[in-house]
């Protein structure tokens, strides 16, 4: 595969995910107090976690916008676009006054800026994932799809370790009037250095046949609701787990541990940080697995351990244990790349190209509002009333779930991303490839079809 495809499937990715995660940890530090009313500590946690949950509500509604202009016109110029709206909203928080200088105006425009945010991020990931299995050879295609995951935990080292070095340099007065305010207003930079890599792309092979053959939808989102449902709901169920690990290892946690804990915002970053290498750890081995071994087999090793790490999540943080701590955070966070990984192939292999934007768009994103939207305001308010141990149990009801779900869609590798069109435009099974994804898999299929066999 071209090195550019890669680098770009990985860059804009790692920007987008540095945005988003440069607002998930204001969220949890900073936004309350500077954007909410003064009243009790808790109360304008919660209230910043709510604006955070915005962005989830509005991802859909941008994979659906970006989804159908890149089911239409093409990858190349969707990602752009989609990099673009997502830089320009976090640029412009970094430039917004509190809620001591225009009251409640703060808030609104905050909420404005999340919800674009939210509608960037929906239209990136999708794409990012296409563009690199959609050029990939069909026996590693959970490989190059790692690529995009990997953007992930690299945006969020560079946004929490940002946050670490303010926090480590200036007083909490400073970093509360200005500070916090820097690593939103990097975004413009890096947005440059992503855009400079995207603009030198071509259109994927896989998209560029399509077209030629006349296979493209008219309105891809009817066409994914009319005739793709089932897999949309499954592939949507299957990614709650791994979103509702990843914030409630990240923003709850990190929020209950500079709270309820009394760590220092620079203590608990660092161990943040430091969990982090196990999900950037995790990614690599998962996809290389999956590709090998199949999607579905991976999957379900994983999702079983965040079922049961559920368990473990109230008494190892709740204890306080710097130790204890630090190896509940790694290991959550390595089972997260270890479900993450495979998505990268995973959900597009769902469906065919006339609607695979729109479609592994919406299930990646659809599982974030049921996922990751409210998992840190839900946890909070769990935690508040019941106790830590109702949070571990809210991860395990979230991964049993998922695990459902793939039970349900069975395996995915070795789908023909591209099926053969018969006389009348009506799609049929292709012979068996050259490349199975292992000895003895499953022969390949078009995507999109018995999802269950």
């Amino acid at each position: 595969m071209n090195a550019r495809i890669v680098v770009a499937s990985f860059i804009g990715t790692a920007i987008e995910f540095y945005d988003f995660y440069v607002y998930a940890t204001a969220a949890a530090l900073v936004l309350g107090p500077t954007f909410f009313p003064a009243s009790s500590q808790s109360a304008q946690l919660l209230s910043a976690f709510a604006t955070f949950a915005i962005a989830f509500i509005a991802r859909p509604f941008g994979s659906a916008i970006f989804g159908h202009f890149g089911d239409r016109s093409g990858r190349k110029s969707t990602l752009v676009a989609s990099l673009i709206i997502m830089g320009v909203c976090t640029t412009l928080i970094g430039f917004l006054p509190g809620y001591s200088q225009i009251g409640y105006w703060a808030p609104l425009f905050l909420c404005v800026l999340r919800f674009g945010q939210g509608i960037g991020l929906g239209g990136e990931w999708g794409g990012a994932a296409l563009l690199a299995i959609e050029n990939a050879p069909s026996s590693r295609r959970a490989w190059f799809g790692m690529f995009p995951q990997l953007g992930a935990p690299v945006g969020f080292i560079a946004a929490n370790g940002l946050f670490l070095a303010l926090a480590a340099s200036m007083g909490d007065a400073e970093f509360r009037r200005w500070g916090w305010r820097v690593p939103f207003l990097m975004s413009a930079v890096l947005v440059f250095i992503g855009l400079y890599v995207r603009l030198k792309l071509t259109e994927t092979r896989v998209f560029a046949e399509a077209k030629c053959r006349e296979q493209l939808a008219r309105v891809p989102l009817g066409v994914l609701i009319r005739e793709y449902g089932l897999q949309t709901m499954l592939g949507t169920l299957a990614m709650v787990a791994c979103y509702a690990l990843f914030y409630l290892s990240t923003v709850f946690s990190l929020g209950y541990g500079t709270t309820a804990l009394s760590f220092t915002r620079e203590q608990f970053l660092t161990l943040e940080c430091f969990a982090i290498l196990g999900f950037l750890i995790a990614i690599p081995i998962s996809a290389s697995l999956s590709d090998r071994f199949g999607r579905r087999s991976v999957l379900l090793v994983g999702l079983t351990l965040a079922a049961l790490s559920g368990f473990l999540f109230g008494p190892m943080l709740g204890s306080g244990s710097t130790g204890l701590i630090s190896l509940l955070l790694f290991g959550q966070l390595f089972v997260m790349g270890v479900i993450f990984a495979p998505m990268g192939a995973y959900l597009p292999e769902l469906f065919p190209t006339r609607v695979r934007y729109t479609g592994a768009s919406l299930t990646y994103n659809l599982g974030g509002i049921l996922g990751a939207s409210f998992a840190p305001y839900v946890a909070q308010r769990l935690a508040i009333q019941g106790g830590l141990g109702w949070v571990g149990a809210y991860l395990t009801v979230a991964s049993l779930v998922s695990l459902g779900a793939v039970l349900l869609i069975g395996e995915t590798a070795g789908v023909d991303l591209l099926p053969e069109p018969t006389a009348a435009g009506h799609y049929v099974a292709p012979q068996q490839t050259d490349e199975p994804y292992a000895a003895g898999g499953p022969k390949t299929r078009p995507a999109g079809q018995d999802i269950t066999s």
